[in-house]
């Protein structure tokens, strides 16, 4: 028995890189809604328990060891995936920009697989009938569209009223997992010299106790941190 468990454990650890190539190569709109690693794992546990189910002489034994010890290995992957951000982006889809200023970017659209009338109808989803009153439109890790009108096309808020000057309500990550990222960096004008000041001045002993930081088009940093104690209270005078 001892043998067929470790058979069945091998299987499951193999099995699944090649699920995953294959969903992968397959392109986003074959998963619909759901996180490309957690399509795998429902697919897998209900072909499992349909095979037990169906299959009067499958053993109990072995079809409940299957589903424990895939709830395990997705428990495994999930947290790893957690601390290292690379590995995630390897084994999912990253999200993709598909509309910018009312045009459709066709090259990104051709690398995911999309059709025009795919963009088309996820829009109208959106309550968006007209392309041109999108600033940005990205495709996410699960399929799914997410937009942002343009400003004359939005709703008015508070700030909206004359409270404050509107901006287009984008954040950009400069720092992931204590990591500048240069080429956003770049992209905003900034240098590495200028951020560390910031941090400096927000109290920031170590880039490496962010684990993500956040900013605006007003230059606000957003913080969220490896350890609440990492940062420092300054000294009030």
């Amino acid at each position: 028995m001892l043998l067929d468990l470790a058979n069945i454990l091998g299987r499951i650890l193999t099995i699944f890189p090649l699920l995953l190539g294959a969903t992968l190569f397959m392109g986003k709109r074959s998963i619909g809604e759901v996180p490309i690693f957690d399509f795998l794992i429902f697919v897998t546990l209900a072909s499992v328990s349909g095979a037990d189910l169906a299959d009067p002489s499958v053993s109990h034994i072995y079809t409940a060891f299957a589903i424990v010890a895939i709830g395990f290995f997705q428990k495994a992957v999930a947290m790893i995936v957690l601390k290292r951000r690379r590995l995630g982006k390897i084994i999912t889809f990253e999200p993709t920009v598909v509309i910018k200023n009312g045009q459709l970017l066709i090259d990104n659209l051709k690398s995911i697989q999309y059709t025009i009338d795919n963009v088309f109808q996820l829009l109208r989803q959106k309550d968006v009938f007209d392309i041109n009153d999108v600033l940005l439109g990205i495709i996410e890790a699960n399929g799914d569209l997410s937009i942002q009108k343009k400003p004359e096309k939005s709703a008015p808020s508070m700030e909206d009223l004359g409270i404050k000057k509107k901006n287009s309500g984008l954040s950009y990550p400069v720092i992931i997992e204590g990591i500048m990222q240069e080429e956003i960096l770049k992209e905003l004008n900034i240098t590495k010299e200028i951020l560390r000041t910031r941090l400096h001045n927000e109290g920031i002993v170590r880039i490496e106790s962010i684990f993500l930081c956040m900013m605006n088009d007003e230059g606000k940093l957003n913080l969220a941190y490896t350890r609440k104690d990492e940062k420092y209270q300054r000294i009030q005078h």
